[in-house]
């Protein structure tokens, strides 16, 4: 398909929406700051590292603001996974949760809770959600391999089973804890939120997505690659066990990245890359900037609502996500069964 609207003014446009809802999502709450004060206190606050001096600028810099960075970088996290996912599986209806990934982490994270209780400090949980991902990855990895080979079935195969082994034992884990408030923190976090944003999670997680988004777009020839299947790919050239391997490490540490610092936040890795192929085309040069620019998008408009629509009380931003992306598998799936059948 061949995008309506120049690739470059595209990505313009939805950089430029990124950038005006950030300040936008910052100034909604129970205090509310104009959109242009948000601006002009970060403008201050990056010029001068001088403590706010006011209630406002507190609110802004201190609490809002790392929150709305790391929805940008959580969003575009899941939305590049996903789309490194769909090209690793040749299925348009998967995302990083079906590889074990965020069940992972929410065992570690758990685990974590129940051992350490309330001296479990604000780092303590997103290390242990993330050393259960990269776990939990490395389970599927070294399960799925047969005779030095990573098959797309396979992998999916074992990823589902080791996400249900890890999500009952999450649930017993769950219900062992002896506090109901503890059980609730843990449901909370198991849905997604990003309540507990502070600025050094913010900024590692920012680091991390950066970092793995630029390495996956310069391996993006090779994602088309394997998209064409095992023999497409090796009459492009291409080693499809290697780049598998390469690829399904790389998906596996942003995705474990971004469950650690804000929970396993559903449906965003299965939408936005369809929905950036809908806009860009097939090749990855440009599903993935457009893909993470979407993501982006779509969770700090999430978490406006969650932090919103029952005010005083927060949802978690699972709970929106799936009222999003359920109707959209369930459509991309009839579409499946269409296109078969004719």
């Amino acid at each position: 398909m061949t995008p309506r609207i120049p690739f470059p003014l595209l990505l313009g446009a939805l950089a430029a929406a990124v950038a005006a809802a950030v300040p936008l999502s910052i100034g909604v709450g129970a205090v509310p700051v104009p959109p242009q004060e948000v601006v002009r206190i970060v403008a201050d606050r990056l010029s001068s590292p001088a403590p706010a001096a006011s209630p406002e600028a507190y609110i802004v810099w201190e609490l809002r603001g790392p929150r709305a960075v790391q929805a940008v970088f959580t969003g575009a996290g899941l939305a590049v996974a996903g789309a490194v996912v769909q090209a690793l599986v040749r299925n348009p209806v998967a995302d990083p949760h079906l590889l074990g990934l965020s069940s992972g982490a929410s065992t570690g994270a758990v685990l974590a809770m129940a051992a350490a209780g309330a001296a479990a400090g604000p780092l303590v949980l997103p290390g242990a959600a993330f050393a259960g991902a990269a776990a939990a990855g490395a389970a599927v990895f070294l399960l799925a391999r047969t005779r030095g080979t990573l098959e797309p079935l396979r992998l999916v195969l074992v990823g589902v089973a080791v996400g249900q082994l890890l999500g009952g034992a999450t649930s017993f884990l769950v219900l062992r804890q002896a506090s109901g408030d503890a059980q609730q923190q843990v449901l909370f976090w198991l849905l997604g939120s990003l309540a507990g944003a502070r600025w050094p999670l913010a900024l590692g997680c920012a680091a991390a997505v950066t970092a793995l988004l630029a390495l996956l777009t310069a391996r993006a020839r090779t994602l088309d690659a394997l998209a064409l299947g095992a023999e497409g790919a090796a009459a492009l050239g291409v080693r499809a066990d290697r780049a598998r391997a390469v690829l399904f490490a790389a998906a596996a540490l942003l995705t474990g990245t971004v469950v650690a610092v804000a929970g396993a936040i559903g449906f965003v890795g299965l939408v936005v890359p369809n929905l950036a192929r809908l806009l860009v085309g097939a090749g990855h040069r440009r599903v993935l900037p457009a893909a993470a620019l979407l993501g982006a998008l779509m969770l700090v408009a999430a978490d406006l609502a969650a932090r919103t629509a029952l005010r005083p009380t927060e949802l978690p931003i699972g709970i929106l996500t799936a009222v999003v992306g359920v109707p959209f598998l369930v459509a991309a799936l009839r579409g499946a069964r269409a296109g078969v059948g004719r």
